[in-house]
């Protein structure tokens, strides 16, 4: 059974991206804007609070992973496999391998996927959540646009 106060976080993580995060105003709302909105639109005020630390969490420490190998092979841990099935594993690793994904930021999409807290964790939670990274960074465009291409792919595809 899934706890629908998890699946809000993400609900939440995805209005705020939609609506504010990737528009071109400059500079991004503070904390205290985001929350105002948020609570307007009707999200609970304790799936905000959580929403937007793991938005804090985007510039977070994540674990430093030296790009020095590139060809390195990623063993996770069994907390990590517990947590993320294989397919969400495979995906991962495989945006890594058609360069979507560098090291870091592979790291950076597990750890953020591991602070949502959901019971289960699929490929369109996975796709948001790279979105979101990609778009946290600087210099990634070529990266975020393919990586958008990926979502919406589905989503286009269901409209026809």
């Amino acid at each position: 059974m899934k706890d629908p106060m998890n699946d809000n976080v993400l609900d939440i993580l995805i209005y705020l991206f939609e609506n504010y995060l990737e528009s071109d105003v400059v500079p991004q709302p503070s904390r205290d804007v985001l929350r105002e909105e948020l609570e307007h639109a009707g999200f609970a005020e304790s799936g905000i609070e959580r929403a937007l630390e793991w938005l804090e969490g985007l510039s977070g420490d994540a674990p430093q992973v030296s790009d020095a190998h590139t060809r390195s092979f990623r063993v996770f841990s069994g907390y990590e496999q517990a947590r993320l099935a294989p397919e969400v594993r495979g995906y991962i690793l495989q945006l890594e391998n058609i360069g979507i994904l560098s090291n870091q930021q592979r790291e950076l999409v597990i750890d953020r996927l591991l602070a949502l807290e959901a019971e289960e964790i699929d490929i369109e939670q996975v796709k948001w959540v790279v979105l979101m990274v990609l778009f946290s960074q600087p210099g990634q465009e070529q990266a975020y646009q393919r990586m958008e291409d990926l979502v919406f792919e589905g989503q286009s595809d269901a409209l026809h």
